[in-house]
């Protein structure tokens, strides 16, 4: 291959030869010899610099492995670091050369520009949002995302998730987070690391950058100088301690201002109602996560499971919360940030009993993981899958239905959908008018709500359609109870 640039007085051609590569039996592990050779093609430059100083224009050959022995077995992470120029990318093609089709490498995972992330990726919707999820890339309005309007970090963890889907065993990655800022770098490194330990595959980086090992974790430290000078470092698997990053995280006390400042990175990004108590999570000062704890509803599928009867108003106010929001800033997910978020902070709302109910946490479940139970998955309640099933025959896509403003076309197009639509919404249950109303009391007489609809035209009864297809979604209902975890005992920051 041709390493070396030329110039109109002279080119230079330099080719990697790869020795013979033998397998050491007594040792168990293969044996390298790499080099250089290089010629230069004469011109009125090169012959001048060779008169200047006295050089010999002979084919030189430049050593740049010579015996190397590298044990490498299925679920290790090698890490390559060196100067640049220093052979690093050359002993990774090599490598890569021996290994063949059982290797994927990041950087040639094939990708359109255009395609949209949750149709490229997975065989099924399913495998598609869990694989997403996996690399951090779990946000409802980021699945919808062209691949080449994702920032490079994203990028990055795209590629990881095609790795994962590859079921190559052999991971490749050369120049490995080069180009990103250095905190991104550390998330993405942590992310990769525990993604191809968790899958079995052998992941082997090449980076000039030196400031990676905690978030690798590696098992092989390869050192690349300059010549044939190279150490390898072999250290057992254990692992990445936690990513780097997280070390320098704060939690506090938040404020509705902090939610406001994240809330754009959330699929639900309107206004929460009757919050309790806000929590903000910093990395270096900088804010990166909030989570809202809110009264909870009058009902919730789950909750007479979770606690075996139906609490009252009044213990409701007093004694429950619900999670309504967990945001955290792109930059920093895939480490585990949203469960930690959530597992410190539940002590610190002042609630006996928590609740969350989520669709997300179908496909992503740091809820579990920072100690909420999994009670019960539901799907909507019957008055709101009539409902919908009653706007499909009226000609609405109830998948397009979340957007108000194609709920608007629709009603501004055939203005006789408007009567027709108030009808189909009087039929949902009580429980619903207060969320379709999208405000005012708990407790509505159903009269009452039907002459709050009368009084809706098409732009008010779109923002309920899409309030509509919001309750109809299937979601998981989660739940934790002080007296179980914390002994009764109240907490606060410090």
């Amino acid at each position: 291959m041709v390493m070396g640039k030329g110039m109109s007085s002279g080119v230079a051609v330099v080719r990697a030869r790869r020795g013979a590569r033998r397998f050491d039996e007594a040792r168990g592990c293969y044996v390298y010899d790499v080099s250089f050779s290089s010629r230069v093609c004469l011109g009125e430059r090169v012959l001048g610099v060779a008169e200047a100083f006295g050089l010999g224009l002979d084919e030189r050959r430049q050593v740049l492995f010579r015996d190397f022995e590298l044990r490498l077995g299925e679920g290790d992470v090698v890490y390559v670091t060196g100067d640049s120029g220093s052979g690093k990318s050359v002993l990774l093609h090599a490598l890569k050369v021996d290994l063949g089709d059982r290797v994927v490498d990041m950087e040639g995972v094939d990708v359109e520009e255009g395609a949209v992330i949750i149709d490229a990726v997975g065989a099924t919707l399913g495998e598609a949002l869990s694989l997403l999820s996996r690399v951090g890339l779990n946000d409802a309005y980021l699945f919808l995302r062209r691949y080449g309007e994702l920032s490079e970090g994203q990028r990055y963890r795209f590629r990881i998730a095609k790795m994962l889907e590859s079921g190559k065993r052999f991971w490749f990655a050369d120049e490995f987070c080069s180009t990103l800022d250095r905190v991104t770098a550390k998330i993405v490194a942590y992310n990769v690391q525990k993604q191809a330990r968790r899958s079995g595959a052998t992941l082997i980086v090449a980076t000039g950058h030196t400031d990676l090992e905690a978030d690798l974790g590696p098992s092989i430290m390869i050192r690349k100088g300059w010549g044939d000078e190279i150490s390898v470092e072999y250290r057992g698997d254990a692992g990445a301690r936690g990513c780097s990053v997280a070390d320098r995280v704060r939690i506090g006390r938040g404020c509705m201002e902090d939610y406001r400042r994240l809330s754009r990175f959330h699929y639900r990004s309107g206004r929460v109602l009757f919050p309790i108590a806000f929590f903000r999570l910093e990395v270096d000062g900088e804010l990166a996560g909030v989570v809202v704890y809110s009264y909870p509803g009058v009902y919730a599928g789950g909750r007479r499971v979770a606690v075996g009867y139906s609490p009252r108003m009044g213990e409701l106010n007093a004694d429950w919360a619900v999670v309504s929001r967990v945001v955290i800033h792109p930059k920093y997910r895939s480490m585990g940030l949203g469960a930690r978020l959530l597992r410190e902070t539940l002590p610190l709302v002042g609630r006996r009993h928590v609740e969350l109910v989520a669709a997300m946490a179908e496909y992503n479940p740091f809820a579990e993981r920072a100690g909420m139970r999994l009670i019960t998955r539901t799907g909507p309640d019957e008055t709101i899958a009539g409902a919908v099933e009653g706007l499909r025959r009226l000609g609405f896509n109830p998948v397009l239905m979340a957007s108000v403003g194609y709920n608007e076309a629709l009603l501004a197009a055939e203005p006789g959908l408007v009567g027709e639509v108030r009808g189909v919404l009087a039929g949902v249950g009580s429980h619903c008018f207060k969320r379709l109303r999208r405000g005012g009391r708990p407790h509505q007489r159903r009269g009452e709500f039907v002459g709050w609809l009368e009084g809706q035209g098409a732009g008010g009864l779109a923002k309920s359609l899409a309030v509509l297809a919001v309750l109809n979604q299937s979601k998981a209902y989660l739940y934790w109870c002080r007296d179980r975890v914390g002994g009764g005992r109240e907490l606060t920051l410090p």
